[in-house]
């Protein structure tokens, strides 16, 4: 019958959710019916996916081996720049010059020379310079020959000698200074250029650290250092034999410098090569291997435990113990899948585990109390339906969500690859997950109820005795074998409220939670709470580091940190590429490089041409002469010959043209080097195409930092765009609009409130936190919604009794499930990477958030805000009322009924 005042569209959207929701209900009771009647054959389907697909992954396992494919943003314009620069000048020329903190590409050794605090390096050139001969004389082999530095150097044009940072040439000044008696006052070092022996005015602020100048120095003379950085570059000509050897030589040169640091013991030396990176990242999953068992363990502990009750017949610990299981074959199997197609592991992948366990463990939780809401004296059968029908709807609505935010962060959109390549594994292990919950978890709930059904023990599977047996035995055998009829001979309509947790919940957390008193304090917290996440939120920063992605005691994170204390005024150095034919003779144009160089150190060969001319009083305002002198005499003098790598001429007839040159600036940076290096390409990059000059700027760092900052938010973007798309399209269509409504501000709010945080606890934005930001999404609906949506169905009279009603009926499984998620993450505590340091606090936060919502704040403001339970007050009093009158009707027309009473 119609609501008065109801419209007729309301009406008809209340039909169709019924019928929706009756539906899917109908659908996973008759799934349940199939999984009850054919219990061995899901059982074992499931059992042979997994051996065949984990032996398929024993036998494919492969590790990725190119860092910058996997952690560099895909679309990034700094690899366009990077080929344009490489076609107009080759990068291994300019390896010395173009230098980058970590990401020098090709194959390099490089280390950092740290005096004591106190102490002058500079003071200390014959030990370094020893330092410096070892490397050079250290040999490698390959087929019986002897390969040393100067067989595998990158070499110059000029001489065909090898590439050697100029730090060396000021290193032998002072050592040939110290020799001949004379004070090292009388070679005079500047900083951050200085002038060689040779007159050349080389740049070596990236060479030399922790000066300290002398004071009221007008040429910025160097009175002391703390250390000296030196890089050795080897040549790469695409060869495997060549790459070979080179590998090689950077495994000897990372032994010989933990060699030295044991004979010198007057300076430190942090060695780095170009496979330290990636030695560092996949070290993560070697160090967690074993704590990532111990977490197993602990999760099946907690699992089992949590199952656990007093009474034997419905205690069912084996139930929690094999849903972990379930999980971690499935895992397996997603695994298998994932090597059989090609795919290749990287450490990013360690936290799949924790996110399908995280999931799939709260399916096992509801399933288990959902046949615990079931009626005792139904067939086990008719119990696995009616506990199928109660739980899988929700739980295919979650596992949905799950794929759609995770099928979203594997698209194009995404531009990073690691990411890309997680959400694709996420979504496999998601199918899977949910495959073997319903089919090989759903079987052994089958088995424990036909063992329940016919009284055998939960735990040692033999029959129960009778209650006149038990009475005369000890009491020790009574509490091993009681099947909890003394609780249930009384009043008691459902043994299964005996449960720890269900009575806890029921007879002290739900009163205490709702009463009055306690409710200001809730706001209060909320209050606190949402203020400390919009507070961390305002700070959020795309400061992410490659660093964050390695193993927190690897000699790269040590060298890093060396390298950005000492090394970071004057680094990166940035090439400033002129690609297109250029009046350099013509004053304005002059006047263009100045103001676009002002603010940069320049190592420039325009630079010092324009001074060469002022000095030599030559004048060179037109394009013959400018041409002329800069060939027939500047770039013939010794001081100037470098240069000639960084002009391109061409010639056309008998005149001849520059067609390309290239220049090296060098901004003054702090200790957050990164952000001011992406704020200065930022600055640059828009200039190129509003100049009259036609520029590209680039760095190899550029390639891993170019727009990362918006390549890692996008996922997350993407992800919650079609979480709340998919809310709103079903706002008119599931269960209640209300409930959507509910789920909507409570996933916003646990999503800010773990970003805020996190930015709290100094956790960068990088692949990792974004893809637990990802997983918070679902993390919160997989939690809020089943007791959102049991709210909001709720008939009691207000609505304090409907919150402690949903409390009572799922309060259970989240408590079960967040418990043993966040049991599970601490022994990652113990893994010293910084891939898990991030993992952590991201999880730890996701839990304790959805854990303080699902328990405090629900619960309370629930009571506050709609919807309203009146209507259901009316229809109970209508419904009483009707019934009062059926009663008098049937009295009046029957007398002789109440006198025979």
């Amino acid at each position: 019958m119609r609501r008065p005042g109801a419209p007729a569209s309301w009406i008809w959207w209340r039909m169709l959710r019924q019928v929706l929701r009756r539906g899917l209900q109908s659908c996973c009771h008759r799934l349940g019916l199939c999984v009850s009647r054919h219990p061995v054959f899901f059982l074992t389907v499931p059992a042979v996916l997994t051996i065949t697909f984990g032996l398929s992954a024993l036998n494919r396992f492969q590790p990725e081996g190119d860092l910058e494919r996997l952690v560099a943003p895909s679309h990034s314009l700094a690899k366009i720049e990077r080929s344009l620069a490489s076609s107009l000048f080759p990068l291994d020329q300019s390896k010395s010059q173009l230098y980058s903190d970590l990401h020098t590409p090709g194959r390099y050794g490089r280390v950092i020379l740290l005096s004591p605090p106190g102490d002058n390096i500079l003071l200390q050139a014959e030990g370094i310079l020893q330092t410096h001969r070892a490397v050079l004389e250290m040999k490698v082999n390959h087929k019986g020959y002897n390969y040393t530095f100067s067989h595998l150097c990158v070499l110059k044009n000029q001489d065909k000698k090898c590439v050697l940072d100029d730090i060396i040439s000021v290193l032998e000044d002072l050592r040939q200074a110290a020799v001949s008696n004379k004070t090292t006052a009388r070679v005079q070092v500047r900083y951050p250029s200085t002038k060689l022996k040779d007159g050349r005015n080389s740049f070596i602020g990236h060479q030399l650290g922790g000066v300290v100048e002398v004071p009221n120095s007008k040429d910025q003379r160097v009175k002391s250092a703390r250390a000296i950085q030196i890089t050795y570059y080897l040549q790469t000509y695409g060869s495997a034999t060549q790459d070979l050897i080179g590998e090689k030589w950077e495994n000897e040169f990372c032994k010989l410098m933990r060699k030295l640091q044991e004979e010198h013991q007057d300076f430190q030396l942090y060695s780095l090569a170009s496979f330290s990176l990636w030695r560092d990242f996949h070290k993560t999953s070697i160090l967690a291997r074993s704590k990532v068992l111990v977490s197993l363990v602990l999760i099946l502990t907690t699992a089992t435990l949590s199952s656990s009750m007093k009474d034997c017949l419905r205690s069912k610990p084996f139930l929690g113990l094999l849903g972990v299981l379930t999980v971690c074959i499935s895992i397996i199997t997603a695994a298998g899948i994932f090597f059989i197609t090609d795919g290749k592991y990287n450490s990013t992948l360690l936290g799949i585990p924790f996110f399908a366990m995280g999931h799939g463990t709260k399916g096992v939780f509801e399933l288990l109390s959902g046949w615990r809401r079931t009626r005792e004296n139904l067939p086990f059968k008719d119990r696995v339906a009616d506990a199928y029908s109660d739980v899988m709807v929700t739980y295919t609505m979650t596992s949905s969500l799950y794929f759609i935010t995770f099928g979203m962060g594997a698209s194009p959109f995404t531009n990073i690859e690691a990411v890309k390549v997680f959400c694709q594994n996420m979504c496999v292990s998601i199918l899977l997950n949910y495959f073997y919950i319903f089919s090989f978890f759903g079987s052994c709930l089958v088995f424990a109820g036909q063992l329940e059904q016919n009284r055998y023990h939960s735990i040692f599977c033999c029959k129960i005795p009778s209650a006149e047996y038990l009475d005369r035995k000890p009491v020790w055998f009574q509490t091993v074998m009681s099947d909890g009829h003394q609780q249930t001979s009384h009043h008691e309509t459902n043994p299964y409220q005996h449960h720890f947790i269900q009575h806890f919940l029921r007879e002290h957390y739900n009163e205490w939670i709702t009463n009055i008193y306690v409710k200001p304090f809730v706001v209060i917290l909320y209050l606190i709470y949402a203020s400390f996440s919009f507070m961390g939120c305002l700070q959020i920063s795309d400061r992410a580091n490659i660093i964050n992605l390695l193993a927190s005691d690897s000699p790269s994170v040590s060298y890093a940190m060396v390298q950005q204390k000492y090394f970071s005024n004057y680094s990166p150095v940035i090439g400033f590429y002129i690609y297109e034919p250029l009046e350099y003779w013509n004053s304005s144009v002059q006047e263009d490089l100045r103001r676009l160089c002002s603010g940069f150190t320049a190592v420039s060969w325009v630079e010092q041409y324009y001074q060469f001319l002022k000095v030599s009083n030559i004048s060179a305002s037109n394009k013959s002469d400018f041409i002329s002198v800069l060939q027939s005499s500047f770039l013939k003098k010794p001081e100037f010959q470098h240069f000639r790598n960084d002009i391109i001429f061409s010639k056309a007839g008998d005149e001849n043209n520059i067609i390309a040159s290239r220049l090296y600036l060098v901004a003054r940076t702090s200790r957050d080097k990164q952000k001011e290096v992406i704020e200065v390409l930022e600055k640059l990059r828009p200039l190129s195409l509003s100049k009259s000059i036609r520029f590209i700027v680039f760095n190899p760092s550029f390639v891993f930092t170019d727009h990362y900052g918006l390549s890692v938010t996008v996922p997350v973007l993407i992800a919650g765009f079609g979480v709340l798309l998919v809310l709103i399209l079903t706002f008119f269509l599931v269960i209640h609009p209300l409930g959507n409504f509910w789920l909507i501000l409570s996933v916003t709010s646990i999503e800010l409130g773990v970003l805020g945080l996190m930015t709290l606890w100094n956790v960068d934005m990088d692949c990792i936190s974004i893809l637990c930001l990802i997983y918070t999404l679902n993390f919160a609906i997989d939690h809020c919604a089943p007791l959102l949506y049991t709210f909001v169905l709720a008939t009691e009279h207000t609505r304090t009794q409907c919150i402690k009603s949903s409390l009572q009926e799922h309060g259970t499984a989240i408590l079960q499930n967040v418990t043993s998620f966040l049991i599970g993450l601490v022994p990652l505590l113990f893994v010293p990477s910084n891939l898990t340091f991030t993992l952590f606090k991201c999880l730890l936060l996701t839990g304790g958030c959805t854990l303080l919502h699902c328990f405090v704040i629900l619960p309370v403001f629930l009571t506050f805000f709609p919807p309203s339970k009146k209507h259901h007050k009316k229809k109970k009093r209508a419904k009483r009322k009707e019934r009062e009158e059926i009663e008098c009707i049937e009295i009046q027309e029957n007398p002789d009924h109440v006198t025979t009473v």
